[in-house]
């Protein structure tokens, strides 16, 4: 356990001793960055072909780095990146198109902060462009994406500088819809088409699934309902469980009350683990969230800035702070904390626009102490309270909406992002707000709605767990309705949201870094997926394009050894899909 960098008087006592560990706390972690993108006006194609017509702001034609912060190695366990590309307030997400490239490719910038993103989220459907280049290279698409990739032109014919990088290109992206009479792949094509890159010893025992979410048709299997460890594809079910139950826009609120002393106030957890500590303008690691400072201002003005203690109500939550299966000493790295339902910046004690900053192990007192600060106020050893009720509210700040924050925690595998979510699934569920509450709901409304879930197991919402079984058949059938042509299944429009946060090879996310090497080359910029890595798991679940402009989901996990050459091996069967007429 990482020693306590705050106060040794916990707001809560500590249930540590009742967490199973690895002595050496050692995973292993999705690694890879992602950047931000802009929003536009455009025309795109739905997964069934359909068109439609988006109005989105049009002056973001802006340009990026895209941030690696830096990492020494670390033992295997899942790894939150950095944060989503922008967002709107509509509960779509913008489609795949076509990228014109500029003549120069950019390179990732080690400790580059996150830049600032707006909240609009960005309609999703599941195709993506590709335009192949000559010489060093290719232009590809990324769904909503102005500023999240690495491009080549074909006018570039200069090697790749090493250091130091280049700087930011601007980039136009532009839409072309697809071919409506791409012809429908078959099983025997799809079997076809993978069994050399399947039979990859590197993978390990393979499972596996594809579906052709146009006609819900299972095209190959491979085990595909056993379960299995999914590390972070297990977001896909938490993220699909909340579309399901939560109202799109629902945002979470944090307030500041009357306490029943003079002077004393109490801040209200509504759930909301984005409050940043910045200053208003700027953004952390979560796009669109409150700031601290507008909840200051507010119980400034309502008081007359006479405030001497800060007390918090944590009684949204209930249970252990810390989930089965999670590791203490993963709180010093920067990929968990104990869940509580106020926090600062995700906990993080240092750089909250970095992702694997160290984390609090105390994050109710963390944020306590900091709105004491910024009052002139003071936290009492003994802080823990239930606000009174009917008090007066002093203040009161609200998150990103429920459809922007499940984009984020996709596309930046954010483990504490996940388990709020989740939470909020089991508050209007009805059931325990917890680790074991979060479960449950999950699987209820994933059940209630159709989904076979079968022997699924759930210990938390985030996938960090080890003590998870899920099977890559569900998460198939839950991208194939998320990708359905729209109006054949009424689950679509609330699910169509999930293929916004995920992450394109080569491009984006726990992807940015993959599909650098053949043949998993030709899958960059048409593979969009979630990845989960923990010790001897390896796991992706995602949509491709064919070669036929057919788009296929497919979903794959890898029990064996946690190597280059497993993910290299999981891009590989991607790759063979997205090169595949499959006929």
């Amino acid at each position: 356990m990482s020693e306590r960098s705050e106060s040794d008087s916990p707001l809560w006592p500590s249930d540590d001793e009742d967490i199973a560990g690895d002595a050496t706390g050692g995973s292993g972690r999705d690694e890879e960055p992602t950047v931000p993108a802009p929003d536009r006006e455009a025309t795109v194609p739905a997964p069934g072909h359909e068109t439609m017509r988006l109005p989105v702001p049009t002056d973001r034609n802006k340009t990026t780095r895209l941030p690696i912060p830096p990492r020494e190695p670390q033992p295997a366990r899942q790894v939150p990146v950095p944060p989503r590309p922008e967002a709107a307030r509509d509960p779509h997400r913008a489609a795949p198109m076509r990228i014109e490239a500029t003549g120069e490719q950019p390179r990732v910038e080690v400790d580059e902060p996150v830049r600032r993103r707006g909240r609009k989220p960005l309609i999703v459907l599941v195709v993506l462009v590709l335009i192949a280049g000559a010489g060093a290279g290719v232009v590809f698409g990324v769904p909503g994406v102005k500023e999240k990739l690495g491009l080549v032109s074909k006018n570039d014919e200069s090697p790749q500088p090493v250091a130091p990088p280049p700087a930011p290109i601007e980039f136009t992206p532009a839409l072309r819809a697809l071919d409506p009479a791409a012809p429908t792949p078959t099983g025997p094509g799809v079997s076809a088409a993978l069994g050399p890159a399947a039979a990859n010893p590197a993978l390990g025992t393979l499972t596996g699934a594809v579906i052709d979410p146009a006609t819900n048709t299972v095209l190959w299997q491979q085990n595909g309902g056993a379960p299995m460890i999914p590390a972070s594809t297990a977001k896909v079910l938490t993220s699909a469980a909340a579309l399901l139950a939560v109202d799109h826009g629902y945002q979470f609120t944090t307030t500041v009350v009357e306490g029943d002393k003079p002077g004393t106030v109490v801040l209200v957890g509504g759930g909301d683990i984005t409050l940043s500590s910045l200053p208003a303008g700027q953004e952390t690691v979560y796009p669109g969230a409150a700031h601290l400072d507008d909840l200051v201002a507010q119980v400034k003005a309502a008081t007359g800035g006479k405030v001497d203690n800060v007390l918090v109500d944590l009684g949204r939550y209930a249970g252990p702070s810390l989930a089965p299966g999670w590791f203490p000493q993963d709180i010093a790295g920067g990929y968990l904390a104990p869940m509580v339902p106020v926090m600062l910046d995700g906990a993080r004690l240092t750089k909250p626009a970095f992702r694997d900053s160290p984390r609090s192990d105390n994050p109710s007192r963390q944020v306590a102490g900091e709105l004491a600060k910024r009052l002139g106020a003071q936290v009492p050893p003994s802080a823990a309270v239930t606000a009174p009720a009917g008090a007066r509210v002093l203040g009161t700040v609200r998150s990103a909406p429920l459809v922007e924050v499940v984009d984020n925690l996709l596309l930046t595998s954010d483990n504490l992002l996940a388990e709020a979510v989740a939470r909020e699934v089991a508050k209007v569920s009805g059931e325990e707000v917890s680790f074991a509450g979060g479960a449950r709901a999950t699987l209820e409304v994933l059940r209630r709605n159709g989904f076979d879930v079968g022997p699924t197991q759930l210990s938390d919402a985030s996938g960090l767990s080890v003590n998870n079984r899920v099977s890559a058949s569900l998460l198939a059938q839950v991208l194939a309705v998320a990708a359905a042509p729209d109006g054949r299944d009424p689950r679509t429009a609330k699910l169509r949201p999930l293929l916004g946060g995920l992450p394109v090879a080569g491009g984006s996310g726990t992807l940015a870094k993959r599909y650098q090497t053949p043949p998993s080359t030709e899958g960059k910029g048409w593979v969009r997926a979630k990845t989960g890595t923990l010790t001897g798991t390896n796991a992706v679940a995602g949509t491709v394009l064919d070669a036929d402009g057919r788009t296929l989901v497919f979903a794959l996990v890898s029990a064996g050894p946690n190597s280059d050459a497993t993910k290299q091996g999981l891009d590989n069967i991607a790759t063979a899909l997205r090169q595949c007429g499959c006929r």
